[in-house]
């Protein structure tokens, strides 16, 4: 690798300004747009900052990323209530850059090791996230004006297109930025005890750090990585429990006992055994989009027909609102 061009700095400052100039303008001349002021930006242009280094250290040694969105969107809940759409920017600059950051360094690692060299990565990713970016554009226009009802689940429950990601979305604009989290997890709010959790979460990895230094002999204590039993869940919602019923029983057979009692089996194949599980999903999304989706067919099993397999699921929580088959709080 010594013998390639190393990446000058000035290139990732151009970026950096030609970006942040951008985002800027669409804050000041776009603001009833946008909702979210140019000291928003800033701010979340700081978190991202901050967190980036810590974040990619976690990601390096967990190969899980933990996400920022119930920060910036808790933060900016609380600063700036009833704008739903400056809570999704702030989001989307505070956590979704930082998360954009530990890949782009997670690309050049795997670069480093394919020796590839630097300055043919950054172009490539460079000239990547913009056909990439503009294609999503294109696509999303284009089904938001071809798809009926699209994203419209009780419109048509059969239908492919159910946008669970965009319903999540959508959902925690609504709850973060238009309700805001005072009426929720404030004094306003019934779930305020939810706030000792984040003192938990500070509080866990010191813990940790103290059962070890206190028994030095018992090394399993070694092995407790509370961001990833904490990050686990990060995936649900979208992700139902028949997601993680699965994720546990492929992670339990492979990674525990075809570790423990085929652990050559395991050196050799389990990492291609990952891209194939990958890359089947991407071909099956598309088979299953040619072959079911164009012919507006749908396939009904146990696992689609109701994915929670709960009748309390979507039962009211406040209090005094009375439903059959739902308990009264």
């Amino acid at each position: 690798m010594r013998n390639y061009k190393d990446i000058p700095s000035w290139w990732f400052y151009i970026l950096l300004l030609v970006t942040m100039t951008v985002s800027l303008a669409l804050c000041i001349f776009l603001k009833d747009e946008v909702q979210m002021p140019y000291w928003g930006l800033l701010f979340a242009a700081a978190i991202a900052f901050v967190f980036t280094l810590p974040i990619s250290i976690i990601t390096a040694t967990t190969n899980m990323t933990p996400g920022l969105n119930i920060i910036t969107e808790y933060i900016m809940g609380i600063i700036y209530p009833g704008k739903p759409i400056a809570n999704v920017c702030f989001k989307t600059y505070g956590y979704m850059s930082m998360a954009q950051a530990v890949s782009f360094l997670s690309d050049f690692k795997l670069g480093h090791y394919m020796k590839i060299p630097p300055r043919s990565m950054f172009l490539v990713q460079f000239i990547g996230t913009i056909i990439a970016g503009t294609t999503n554009m294109i696509v999303a226009w284009w089904l938001l004006h071809s798809v009926d009802n699209i994203c419209h689940q009780t419109k048509f429950s059969n239908s492919p297109w159910t946008c669970p990601g965009d319903h999540v979305f959508f959902d925690a604009s609504v709850i973060w930025g238009l309700v805001g989290p005072k009426r929720i997890f404030g004094s306003l709010g019934n779930y305020s005890a939810l706030n000792w959790f984040f003192l938990g979460g500070l509080m866990g990895p010191i813990i940790v750090w103290a059962l070890h230094k206190a028994f030095p002999s018992q090394t399993w204590i070694t092995f407790i990585n509370l961001p990833v039993l904490f990050g686990a869940t990060y995936s649900m919602p979208p992700a139902s429990s028949l997601n993680y019923t699965s994720w546990i029983l492929v992670g339990t057979v492979f990674n525990f006992f075809v570790f423990r009692y085929r652990k050559k089996w395991w050196q050799r194949y389990n990492y291609i055994l990952s891209a194939a599980l990958d890359a089947g999903v991407a071909f099956m999304a598309v088979f299953l989009y040619f072959v079911v989706g164009l012919e507006n067919r749908s396939v009904t099993w146990w696992g689609t027909t109701d994915p929670e397999h709960c009748d309390l699921a979507t039962c009211p929580t406040a209090k005094g609102i009375s439903i059959d088959g739902c308990p009264t709080f």
